[in-house]
This record gives C-alpha cells, sequence and structure tokens, in this order.
C-alpha cells in the first residue's frame, strides 16, 4: 500500500547545568537542561525525523542546520510546525505517532499530558493520535549516569489527495 508510510525518528542531546529542559514544547523544572543549538526538545526532535523520514525528506539537520544563526535557540515547535506544512503539502497526515523519551532524572510523568497537548496542537491531530511515554536506563549507560537524555518516535502517515 503505498498511501501509508512509517517513519523512525530519535534524538540525544547532552544534558548540562544553565539551560533550560524543553520536553514536547512543555518546560520541566530540572538542575539540567539541554546543549542545543536549538531548544533542544529531543522529543520533537525525534518527532520531526520521523515524520521527515516516512516522507523520505532526510533529517532535521538537513532543514534546520546547526550551522545557521536563525535557528540558534529557536523553539523545536516553530521547527515542527514547520515539518507539519512540509507534509501536509507532500499530501500527507499522521495516523499516529508514539515516542518515548529516555532520562534517569527528572521524572517526566508529570508533564505527560501536557507534552500531548503541546505536540497535538501544533500538528493539529487529536491527542489519542498522540503517545509519548518516559522510561529510565536503570542507571546505566549515559542517560541512566544523567549525562544525556534521548528520545524515540515512530510515526504512521496516510496520503491524503
Amino acid at each position: 500500500m503505498t498511501n501509508l508510510r512509517i517513519g523512525n525518528g530519535y534524538d540525544v542531546h547532552t544534558l548540562v547545568e544553565g539551560r533550560k529542559l524543553i520536553l514536547g514544547g512543555v518546560e520541566i523544572p530540572h538542575t539540567k537542561g539541554v546543549l542545543g543549538h536549538s531548544d533542544g526538545d529531543v522529543l520533537v526532535h525525534a518527532i520531526m525525523d520521523a515524520i521527515l523520514g516516512a516522507l523520505s525528506l532526510g533529517d532535521i539537520g538537513q532543514h534546520f542546520p546547526d550551522t545557521e544563526d536563525k535557528y540558534e535557540g529557536i523553539d523545536s515547535m516553530i521547527l515542527l510546525d514547520h515539518v507539519n506544512k512540509i507534509m501536509k503539502e507532500k499530501g500527507y497526515e499522521i495516523i499516529n505517532l508514539d515516542s518515548i523519551i529516555v532520562a534517569q532524572r527528572p521524572k517526566v510523568k508529570p508533564y505527560i499530558e501536557s507534552m500531548r497537548n503541546s505536540i497535538s496542537k501544533v500538528l493539529k491531530i487529536s491527542n489519542d493520535q498522540v503517545s509519548v511515554k518516559a522510561t529510565t536506563e536503570e542507571c546505566l549507560g549515559f542517560t541512566g549516569r544523567e549525562e544525556g537524555i534521548k528520545s524515540y518516535c515512530v510515526v504512521l502517515l496516510k496520503k491524503t489527495v
């Protein structure tokens, strides 16, 4: 069936002091934030990569290079809106997306509904089309040592035209 497409996205950023922690467009109180050229929202970056991948349009680095000053510190939700417009122009819509945040700390469960609301609002889809989950790696690896945070996303698109 050529009217369905699946995309897979992944992003990772280092956690550092002195930066905000933004996930799914929501600021999460924490002692560390993410180091990145934009706001470093790993969840939204994984979602964008999944959408772009499903459309065979490369990745966010190709569309929003970290060598361009205009993207420095930019709100990733602005970039997500742009990717959503590209998807619509190509004649596709999201059936659903399933994502996961991997971090030892902070615990993000209290913020998941806000993230889902924020993401679904920008993508102009219903909340039940957006899944956000979170897990730790049981103190293993760079996320377990609280050196970084990562996110994965899978998206299913449907041709509309």
